[in-house]
C-alpha cells in the first residue's frame, strides 16, 4: 500500500509535465528535413492556415514492394509491411469517442451518417471477450474545447444522448506494461477492457509493446482512472505512458467497406513529435500509392506529423523526380523537347524559390497553388529526357534566383508585373506572345445563331450545313446534320450545362456570326446579370457597388492591354490588386478582356451622331419586318458593315477575352509555339523573363 501512494505521487508528477508537453506538441510539429536544391518537400495534406487547408482523419498507403514506417529519424525497424499490404494512418490526440457497438449494421449506420457531415469517422474492430467490438472515432481536433463541440454535433446528427453520449478524449495515457510480443500485449489489453475501460497495444519502440489506457484530456481525468484500475484490476502496476517521443497505436480499421467489414491495419502516432516516416524508393517501381489522393502513385517517402492539431502529409523526393511529375502535369508531354525544357527550367526556379516553409512544414503543395503535381502518373520519357538535360538549370537575375513565374496562355501578350500586382518587377514585362495562338490549332469553328423563337446559341460547325438562303437582312440560314442537335449557351462543350436549345435536321437558324471554340487562347464568358456580379464582387472589392449594375467598363489597361481599373456604374471597382478582376468578376480566364453589355446599343444618326439605346421589354425598333416591340427574345442589330450584334431586354453583360492565367513570365502554350518555330529552350525562357541567366547549380 505504501508503494502504491509513492507512485501514485510520481504519477501525477509525471502526468501533470506530460500534460504540457504533449499539448506542446499538438499545435505544431517543426522539426523537418529541410529542402536543398537536391530535395523537395510537398504537402499533399495539411492545415496551413490562411495560406492552404486540405485535410482528412487518416491517411491509406500501400506498396508494390515491400515497406516500412518508423519514427522520423529512427534507423531501427518498427512497421514492417509486405507488398500489396494496405495500411492506414492518422494522428492520436483530441478526437471524439462516438459510440462502441457490438452490432456491425448499427455501426456501419452511424459512420455513414457521419461521413455527410464534416467529421469524418473512423471505425476500429477489436476482439472483446470472444465477441468483435466496433469502436467510432472523430478527430483529431486542435483542442479539448473543439473536440467537445464536435461531440455535440455528432451526438445531434446520430440522436444519442445520455450515457451514449459522445465522449471527448485527449491522447493522455498511463502504462499497464511492457512486452517483447504483441500477442502478450493483447491479452493484457483484452483483461483490462473487460473491466469496462479502453486499453490499446502501443509500438513504443522496435520490437517493443505496451498497454496504454486512459486516453483522457486532463491529468486530473488520468487521476480517477488510475484510482478505479487499481481496484479493478488485481496487480496492475501503472506509470506515465512516455510520450516525449513518437509512438504508434496498433489498431484494425474497417472504415473503407462499411458494407462488409474487412480489417486494415492502422497506425495511429502519438507524442509530443509526432513524427512519422513512410520510406519508400525514388524509382517509379517502388512508388508507394496514397488512396486518399486520387489512388496516385509518388516516388520517395512520406513525413506524417502535426500541424494546428490535425494530419500533415508530406512527399519528400529528389527535386528532378519531383519534376518529372509537375512538367507533365502542366504542359502536355507531346509538345517539342524545346518547349518542355523551357518548362522544366521554370518549374525548378519556382519550386527552389519557395523555400522550406510556406506551408508550415513544406514549401510546396500538389495543386496548382504551387504547381500540379500528380505523382508518376504524368511522367513520360520526353519528360524525364527534358528534366535530364536541363538538370540544375534555374533562372537568376543579377545573381539572385527568380520565382519563374509561368500561366497556360498570354492570349498574345505576355503581362506586364504592374498590371498583375501594381508594383514593378523589371524581369516581368509586357512582351508579344504570337505563340500562344498554338492553343487554337485543330480546333473546331463555331456558329453563332439566332433560333426561330429569338434565342441564340452556338453550334459547332461540324454539325451543321448551310442552307444557301438568307433572311431579308441579308444573313444566312444554317440548319443541322443530326437529331437533337445541343444550341450551347457559349462556344464549347461544358459538361453538366443545359443547352439553350435542341436543333433537328430542317430546322433553320439565323447565323450571325463564325467564331473560334472558346480555348485558352481566345474564349467568350456570360452573360453575366447585375446580381451574380453584385454576388461575385462582394468581399472583392475595397467598396460597395450600388445596384443594380447598368454599366460596366474597362476605364484603365496596362502595358499589354489587360484591364487595370474596371468601373461599374462610373464607380471604380477598387480591388488589392489587379488581377483580382478575374475572380471579382466571375472567375474569368484573364484579364485581357473586353465588356459587352447585352441590353444596349449605339446608334449613328444624321451628322455622324451617335447615341446609346437600352433594350427593354416594349422597345421599339424597326426591323426588315416593319415597327416591332422587343417581347422576351433577342434582336439583332446590324453594323454599317453588315456585322451582326444580339441585343436583349436582360441588360447582362459578356466578356470577351484572351489568355488563360495571369499572363505573367512564361507562357506554356507561347513556349510551344516558340518551339514549334524552330526557338531553343533559352530563347524561350529570355524572351519570356527579362534581364535573366540561365545558371546551372
Amino acid at each position: 500500500m505504501e508503494q502504491s501512494r509513492n507512485n501514485s505521487k510520481l504519477l501525477k508528477l509525471g502526468k501533470s509535465i506530460l500534460a504540457g508537453v504533449l499539448l506542446l506538441g499538438m499545435v505544431q510539429s517543426s522539426a523537418y528535413a529541410a529542402s536543398t536544391t537536391d530535395t523537395v518537400r510537398v504537402a499533399l495534406f495539411v492545415d496551413a492556415g490562411s495560406t492552404y487547408k486540405s485535410t482528412v482523419p487518416a491517411v491509406t498507403f500501400v506498396s508494390s514492394s515491400a515497406w516500412t514506417a518508423v519514427p522520423k529519424g529512427d534507423g531501427g525497424s518498427w512497421v514492417k509491411l509486405a507488398a500489396g499490404e494496405k495500411a492506414r494512418f492518422s494522428l492520436d490526440g483530441f478526437k471524439v469517442k462516438v459510440m462502441e457497438t457490438s452490432d456491425w449494421t448499427k455501426a456501419a449506420d452511424a459512420a455513414k451518417k457521419l461521413q455527410s457531415t464534416t467529421d469524418k469517422p473512423l471505425v476500429f474492430s477489436m476482439n472483446q471477450s470472444g465477441a468483435t467490438m466496433y469502436q467510432i472515432y472523430i478527430g483529431p481536433y486542435i483542442s479539448a474545447s473543439e473536440a467537445q463541440k464536435a461531440a455535440a454535433r455528432s451526438a445531434k446528427t446520430l440522436g444519442l444522448s445520455g450515457a451514449a453520449a459522445p465522449e471527448v478524449k485527449g491522447g493522455l495515457y498511463l502504462s499497464a506494461g511492457t512486452f517483447a510480443n504483441q500477442q502478450e500485449a493483447d491479452q493484457l489489453r483484452e483483461r483490462i477492457g473487460s473491466q469496462g475501460t479502453d486499453a490499446v497495444v502501443v509500438l513504443s519502440g522496435p520490437g517493443t509493446y505496451e498497454v496504454w489506457v486512459g486516453d483522457a484530456s486532463t491529468s486530473e481525468e488520468l487521476d480517477q482512472l488510475e484510482s478505479q484500475l487499481i481496484t479493478r484490476v488485481q496487480g496492475l502496476a501503472l506509470q506515465p505512458a512516455n510520450q516525449s517521443g513518437t509512438s504508434v497505436i496498433l489498431r484494425s480499421d474497417v472504415t473503407l467497406n462499411l458494407s462488409n467489414p474487412l480489417p486494415v491495419k492502422h497506425f495511429s502516432v502519438n507524442g509530443s513529435k509526432a513524427e512519422l516516416w513512410i520510406q519508400g524508393s525514388d524509382s517509379a517501381s517502388g512508388s508507394i500509392q496514397l488512396v486518399e489522393r486520387s489512388s496516385r502513385k509518388y516516388r520517395g517517402g512520406f513525413e506524417l506529423s502535426r500541424v494546428n492539431g490535425q494530419l500533415a502529409v508530406v512527399n519528400e523526393l529528389p527535386l528532378d523526380k519531383y519534376l518529372y511529375s509537375v512538367v507533365g502535369g502542366e504542359v502536355y508531354s507531346s509538345w517539342p523537347q524545346e518547349a518542355l525544357k523551357a518548362q522544366a527550367v521554370a518549374a525548378r526556379s519556382y519550386a527552389l524559390y519557395q523555400g522550406t516553409a510556406k506551408f508550415k512544414v513544406a514549401g510546396l503543395v500538389d495543386t496548382t497553388l504551387s504547381q500540379a503535381y500528380n505523382g508518376i502518373e504524368k511522367e513520360a520519357a520526353s519528360i524525364i529526357k527534358a528534366v535530364d538535360s536541363t538538370s540544375g538549370e534555374v533562372l537568376k537575375s543579377n545573381g539572385k534566383l527568380i520565382e519563374g513565374l509561368f500561366s497556360s496562355n498570354s492570349g498574345g501578350m505576355a503581362a506586364d508585373s504592374t498590371e498583375v500586382w501594381k508594383n514593378v518587377d523589371a524581369t516581368y514585362q509586357a512582351v508579344k506572345s504570337e505563340g500562344d495562338k498554338a492553343a487554337q490549332a485543330g480546333l473546331k469553328m463555331w456558329y453563332h445563331v439566332q433560333l426561330a423563337n429569338g434565342k441564340t446559341g452556338y453550334i459547332r460547325e461540324d454539325n451543321t450545313k448551310l442552307t444557301g438562303t438568307r433572311n431579308p437582312a441579308g444573313l444566312p440560314y444554317l440548319t443541322v446534320t443530326a437529331m437533337d442537335t445541343n444550341v450551347r449557351a457559349l462556344p464549347v462543350i461544358q459538361s453538366g450545362e443545359t443547352a439553350v436549345a435542341k436543333m433537328s435536321p430542317g430546322d433553320q437558324a439565323v447565323v450571325l456570326e463564325k467564331v473560334d471554340q472558346s480555348n485558352e487562347y481566345a474564349w467568350i464568358k456570360g452573360p453575366f446579370t447585375s446580381d451574380q456580379l453584385i454576388q461575385s464582387l462582394k468581399g472583392r472589392t475595397t467598396t460597395s457597388v450600388s445596384s443594380p449594375i447598368v454599366s460596366l467598363e474597362v476605364a484603365q489597361r496596362g502595358p499589354s492591354g489587360r484591364a487595370i481599373q474596371v468601373k461599374a456604374n462610373g464607380q471604380a471597382l477598387d480591388v488589392k490588386y489587379p488581377d483580382l478582376y478575374r475572380s471579382a468578376l466571375g472567375s474569368l480566364p484573364s484579364t485581357l478582356f473586353d465588356i459587352t453589355a447585352t441590353g444596349s446599343y449605339t446608334v449613328l444618326g444624321a451628322g455622324n451622331k451617335t447615341g446609346t439605346g437600352t433594350a427593354q421589354a416594349g422597345t421599339k425598333v424597326l426591323s426588315a419586318s416593319g415597327t416591332q416591340s422587343i417581347s422576351g427574345g433577342d434582336m439583332v442589330v446590324l453594323s454599317g458593315s453588315g456585322e451582326a450584334r444580339v441585343v436583349d431586354d436582360s441588360n447582362a453583360f459578356m466578356f470577351t477575352g484572351r489568355g488563360y492565367g495571369h499572363g505573367i513570365g512564361l507562357s506554356q502554350w507561347g513556349a510551344k509555339g516558340m518551339a514549334d518555330a524552330g526557338k531553343d529552350y533559352r530563347t524561350i525562357l529570355q524572351h519570356y523573363y527579362q534581364n535573366v541567366t540561365i545558371t546551372k547549380e
